[in-house]
């Protein structure tokens, strides 16, 4: 059970940080809230991320991913409900005064649940991540080493114990130069313009993306 090689490890864990490197919406939705109100609400965003990528993680090991990749209309409409609602935070906070819109100035008064069922959205409703789990996760099925439901399972848990290592010292980070910015409203509206030019954009790349 789950006996794998050496070489085996290597390649899965060079890609899972690879994987958790790159930029998309997810990290650019901690990194705003962590910036804009700090490592309480940062922290909060990550946890809704990482809940959205283990129901990816689940899908795919339940075999629902599959489902979603064969069907164009499916495929189609998450895409565009994914595209629509990353759309609709951007323009909250493009429409915001610094501290009254998508992030607020002060991290505590963002209800933290809100922050959280925000990240789950922001992943959970970007298909393409359905796709990649469901292309990437199989790679790493070996016959002999376990059921194919439990290596899915695991190496997409690991994937974000992988996570674990390299998002928390970004909002770290980001929350020291939080800390100093908090209370200035002037910086503050100048991030929520940025942040939601940031996710319009993000929103309509997903929209005019293919598989």
């Amino acid at each position: 059970m789950f006996d794998y090689s050496f070489a085996h490890w290597l390649a899965f864990l060079s890609a899972a940080v690879l994987l958790n490197l790159s930029p998309g919406p997810d990290i650019a939705f901690i990194l705003g809230h962590t910036m804009r109100s700090g490592k309480r609400a940062g922290f909060f965003a990550l946890f809704g991320v990482w809940s959205g990528a283990c129901l990816h993680v689940l899908m795919a090991a339940l075999g629902l991913s599959a489902i979603l990749a064969a069907s164009a209309v499916a495929f189609s409409t998450v895409k565009w409900i994914g595209a629509a609602y990353l759309v609709w935070l951007g323009i909250q906070a493009l429409r915001s005064g610094g501290g009254n819109g998508l992030i607020k100035a002060a991290g505590e008064k963002l209800p933290v649940a809100r922050i959280y069922r925000q990240g789950i959205l922001v992943s959970l409703l970007n298909p393409k991540v359905a796709i990649f789990f469901l292309a990437f996760l199989p790679q790493f099925v070996l016959e002999g080493a376990g059921p194919a439901w439990a290596q899915l399972m695991l190496h997409g848990g690991l994937i974000i114990v992988v996570a674990a290592f390299i998002e928390p010292p970004l909002i770290l980070l980001g929350g020291r130069l939080a800390d100093a910015i908090r209370h200035n409203q002037k910086i503050g509206l100048w991030l929520d313009r940025g942040l939601g030019a940031l996710f319009v954009a993000l929103g309509v790349r997903l929209a005019i993306g293919s598989r």
